[in-house]
């Protein structure tokens, strides 16, 4: 069973230039639609197994990874693929928008 892995300042190039789809929710526990958000999060982590790279970064302990791309309202949510931002979703949303942002996001041709 998937579930969202933790990002930090630390892994964040790492996880994001993994070769696979990331999406990266920014969160904090005193967010309430965060906290709202975050079972959403887990059904695509489930769904996206083996297939997308599904995490949550925690805007409290994390500061530069937010910073660097101008994370000012929670939840954002930033999709990568080959280590480049393609797409955005600030605020909550329905999960089927989630999963069509990160069904282009997978597709989605980076030069």
């Amino acid at each position: 069973m998937g579930k969202a892995i933790e990002i930090t300042d630390a892994n964040f190039n790492e996880i994001v230039n993994s070769g696979k789809t990331v999406l990266i929710d920014f969160w904090a526990d005193w967010c309430g639609p965060c906290v709202m958000l975050a079972p959403t999060i887990e059904e695509l982590a489930n769904e996206y197994e083996g297939k997308a790279i599904i995490a949550k970064l925690d805007v409290q302990e994390n500061s530069s990874v937010p910073a660097q791309f101008g994370v000012r309202n929670i939840p954002t949510l930033l999709f990568f693929k080959d280590g480049k931002l393609v797409d955005k979703q600030v605020g909550v949303v329905p999960k089927q928008v989630l999963a069509e942002k990160l069904n282009k996001a997978m597709i989605a041709v980076t030069a």
